[in-house]
């Protein structure tokens, strides 16, 4: 991507004030046409959202929006949607044990009304804070509940099966560390007391030692930053067995937006580390060397992201795809093309990777990754990837969901998915925008944690 290294947080308001006027419009048209008999809206077949997937993990992203809609203009309307959503419907994300999505569900909805109320937005209210701290205690427990031990530590399964590590669980992580804050713990046979601290070290450190790659020839597709979306272990021995993909192309090739999920968890973690005393993380290894694995994969992945996307910040789908060559050598250093013949972009691993970029280059104070991530946003906001039809129920235009499954619309007279929006690159061009906004205000800094 070619970085606009003069951009700042200030020269987008004009742009984030038109971005939360479409969004409202959206929310509302959702609300108003979309069947919730069908299931949680997951991604849009001709502008109108449909549902389709392994698990109900867009739920919270829906009336998530809503609450961060109401942070980012004071339309109490908005919160009174996300506050009765958040009561009526998403009980059953907190107790669900089939999923490795909690930090998704349930910190989107729980997690931000009870942050709205640390910071004062919403009034306190005793019984409110009590049942957005319960259910935040009982999702982070049953996270952490899917584990799988190795010898060397462990990781948090995702719903394929106890073999199966994701390189998304990382931004999962979320909700054990608010779990943590909230003096949350597992509690196992015979009362053992299982920290979910340190099961959110652990299953950092296999991230970092498995789904990330840092050019020290591991194998010959060994480039530094790249990532793989799965990673297989023997349960019978606990050793590593390989790679693999879900939604990517190939268990070599780099799936973007498992890239994106790794560059966020990595750097939010960074940052949820600086509340957590010293005592706390020496059993675990030590500060000195978990924030150095935390940085080192942050900084590996947003480095690649940047050497591997288009040059107005958006990637597309996978890096290696088989059709990837078709889109000539120069693919980087040109806008991105999301309506060419070759291989589609996605904008929702943009609006996903953003944050990361912008988080890291707060953490460093490093000018490279903050104004690479305001120039993604800069491409969301703009009109090729705003949805500005007033008719279309998605925000962010030009997402993938699983590319070799074939469930992404291709529109008639196109060869690839284009035109269409999904919950969660919707929910995270929300969440990114409203970090943007409060930068640019000077308001306090947005971060899930406490």
């Amino acid at each position: 991507m070619i970085t606009n290294t003069s951009i700042k947080p200030t020269d987008l308001l004009p742009s984030l004030e038109r971005f939360w006027k479409v969004s409202a419009q959206k929310i509302e048209l959702i609300n108003n046409e979309y069947d919730s008999s069908q299931g949680s809206p997951v991604f849009t077949v001709a502008g109108k959202y449909s549902t389709r997937g392994w698990t109900e993990w867009t739920q919270g992203f829906q009336y998530g929006s809503e609450i961060l809609q109401f942070d980012a203009t004071g339309d109490e309307s908005f919160l009174e949607m996300g506050r009765r959503n958040t009561v009526q419907k998403m009980a059953p994300h907190v107790t669900h044990f089939g999923v490795h999505d909690h930090g998704f569900n349930n910190v989107s909805t729980y997690g931000n009304l009870l942050r709205l109320m640390n910071e004062g937005r919403i009034p306190e209210s005793e019984w409110e804070r009590n049942f957005y701290v319960i259910a935040l205690r009982a999702s982070s427990a049953v996270q952490a509940r899917r584990w799988t031990e190795l010898s060397a530590g462990g990781y948090i399964y995702s719903f394929n099966g106890p073999h199966s590590l994701f390189a998304d669980t990382i931004r999962s992580l979320r909700v054990l560390a608010i779990g943590h804050q909230l003096g949350h713990a597992i509690m196992g046979e015979n009362d053992t007391r299982i920290s979910l601290l340190e099961r959110l070290v652990q299953h950092a450190w296999t991230t970092a030692n498995y789904s990330v790659y840092y050019g020290r020839g591991r194998d010959v597709y060994d480039v530094r930053g790249r990532t793989a979306h799965e990673s297989i272990f023997n349960l019978n021995d606990g050793n590593f067995r390989c790679p693999n993909s879900q939604q990517g192309f190939s268990p070599f090739t780099t799936w973007t937006r498992g890239l994106a999920w790794i560059m966020s968890g990595a750097s939010e973690q960074l940052e949820f580390l600086r509340t957590v005393n010293d005592t706390e993380l020496e059993p675990l290894g030590g500060r000195e060397s978990i924030e150095a694995m935390l940085l080192e994969m942050a900084t590996a992945t947003c480095d690649f992201y940047i050497e591997h996307s288009a040059a107005d910040g958006i990637p597309y789908w996978d890096t290696g795809a088989l059709n990837s060559h078709k889109l000539g050598e120069d693919v980087y250093l040109r806008q991105s093309e999301p309506f060419n013949d070759a291989e589609p972009v996605d904008s929702s691993a943009a609006a996903i990777g953003a944050q990361g970029l912008l988080r890291l280059g707060r953490y460093l104070d490093q000018p490279r990754y903050t104004q690479a991530g305001l120039t993604v946003m800069q491409t969301l906001l703009g009109d090729r990837y705003l949805s500005l039809d007033a008719s279309h129920q998605g925000l962010i235009l030009h997402s993938v969901y699983h590319r070799p499954n074939g469930w992404d619309h291709i529109p008639e007279g196109q060869l690839v998915p284009c035109g269409e929006s999904c919950m969660w690159g919707d929910y995270h061009a929300r969440e990114a925008a409203l970090y943007v906004q409060r930068l640019a205000n000077d308001d306090p800094y947005y971060k899930f944690y406490f």
